[in-house]
């Protein structure tokens, strides 16, 4: 049933669309509409101020609706509760016609809310934001990860309820949303007191996004899963971070390539500076885990190799944690196709001295399908892995010597911490012929790139659309 409702609040981007609502603007635009209505579902409408509340929208005519969502999301911006002003923030509406709104109400007020509650609004809200994380044209992948790999990173990591877990990258709170599911799962919150309930809700999680538009719907997100304070708005990079408390589980995927304008992060507490933003966030990462933390994160290649600072914060990394793990990930998986990326597993350690003895690699990558919407990721193709990770979250000693070397032949290989220095620190560790990476066979056929560039350029035409809409020109015309 939530698929089907997902569907059909999908298939409200054609009406937008037809406004010239772009999908980057689509779920954003949707947001503003639906918090007003699940907050009517959920009970929770007293954070609204009164006037501005679903049913004020819903009784409006026609003609005088569009006006009064406009002047509703300003004053939105400036009252009712904490999150409403923060989800409402500096937000306005890119719909022209009334008659769009008046669909868009009319057709979110007819859809099957009584089971959308049943079954749970938070998953019918991130089946939205998967869907539109899965259209290219939306370009909202860059902010999502994939949801298998999301899940088994925390099966892995196993959280608990002592936990403060941190996402100092969070996008939409794919990692946030997982690891509660997980908590939720393996434990009996029914019999846990309010006091806990609470503490769990206000202080389990907790996070920055610097994407305003991203931000709104991260708090949507952990607003219906029953969370509450989990993401600030703010780039981890600046001072804003330093704010962030430290963790015992951080998980995340920061965003790749350079600072904007070239310039170096602001924050005054990395020891290396560097305008690389990966490496800037390793460092963050590292540094505000708690004695014992643990971690798993998303990093591109580059970070395994990369001289200079580079080869420093490596050092640093494997000095003050025991980077007992990395998974080598199959490329084609992320938004930025040709990308190469990892996960890479480590512990705080009570010293900041000599604490990674030995790193184990397990190589998803080599002789793996060509991941895409045809071949899907799927938790399965995770759980070798886990098995072979085993239970111990920590990477403790004793947990690591249960591990079975697979050799030169399997996935699964232990490199010691000397024989990585002896081979310049570098952890972009491989040893398995790779025949998937010279065969002819798993390039994009020609059709395939046609299809791609037809899709980039359909994003481009309808970013334009938008554009020109404002202008009153017609794409069309001013293109042809």
């Amino acid at each position: 049933m939530t698929h089907d409702i997902v569907q059909k609040l999908w298939n409200f981007c054609n009406v937008l669309k037809d406004d010239g609502v772009t999908y980057h603007q689509y779920v954003t635009e949707l947001t503003y509409i639906l918090f007003l209505k699940m907050a009517e579902e959920t009970g929770t409408e007293d954070q609204i101020p009164e006037g501005y509340r679903w049913a004020d929208l819903e009784k409006k005519s026609a003609p005088e609706r569009l006006e009064f969502y406009k002047i509703a999301l300003i004053h939105l911006g400036s009252h009712g509760s904490s999150l409403v002003k923060e989800i409402y923030a500096n937000a306005s509406s890119f719909i022209k016609k009334p008659s769009t709104l008046s669909t868009l109400v009319s057709d979110i007020g007819k859809l099957d809310w009584y089971s959308a509650r049943k079954e749970g609004l938070g998953d019918l809200y991130e089946g939205l934001l998967e869907k539109n994380a899965s259209e290219v044209k939306s370009g909202a992948g860059q902010y999502f990860t994939v949801r298998a790999l999301i899940d088994s990173m925390v099966h892995v990591m196993k959280p608990t309820l002592d936990d403060i877990i941190q996402d100092p990258a969070a996008g939409t709170c794919g990692f946030h949303i997982a690891a509660n599911h997980y908590l939720r799962t393996h434990n009996d919150f029914d019999s846990l007191t309010e006091a806990k309930q609470k503490k769990y809700r206000t202080g389990t999680f907790c996070g920055m996004e610097h994407v305003q538009d991203t931000h709104r719907l991260a708090l949507m997100n952990l607003m219906l899963h029953g969370i509450e304070n989990g993401v600030r708005y703010g780039d981890t990079l600046s001072e804003d971070g330093a704010a962030l408390p430290k963790a015992t589980l951080i998980l995340t995927n920061p965003p790749f390539g350079t600072k904007k304008g070239g310039g170096l992060p602001t924050r005054t507490d990395f020891t290396y500076p560097t305008s690389n933003k990966q490496f800037c966030f390793v460092q963050h990462i590292y540094r505000y885990l708690l004695p014992g933390g643990r971690a798993a994160v998303v990093l591109p290649d580059n970070v395994l190799f990369e001289s200079g600072v580079g080869k420093d914060i490596r050092r640093d990394l494997m000095d003050k944690c025991n980077l007992h793990t990395i998974l080598r990930l199959p490329t084609g998986i992320f938004y930025a196709q040709g990308v190469k990326t990892n996960v890479l597993f480590f512990t705080r350690g009570k010293t900041d001295k000599g604490n990674t003895q030995e790193v184990w690699v397990y190589d998803l990558r080599a002789n793996m399908p060509q991941f895409g919407k045809r071949t899907p990721l799927t938790r399965e193709h995770f759980a070798d892995f886990e098995k072979a990770f085993g239970k111990d979250p920590q990477g403790n000693p004793a947990a690591l010597k249960k591990r079975k070397d697979t050799g030169e032949t399997g996935r699964f290989r232990k490199f010691t911490r000397q024989w990585i220095a002896e081979h310049d620190d570098s952890l972009d560790i491989s040893w398995l012929k790779d025949d998937s990476a010279e065969s002819s066979a798993d390039l994009p056929e020609p059709a395939v790139l046609a299809a791609t560039a037809m899709e980039e350029m359909e994003a481009i035409m309808e970013d334009l659309r938008g554009i020109l809409a404002e202008l009153g020109e017609d794409v069309e015309e001013v293109v042809g």
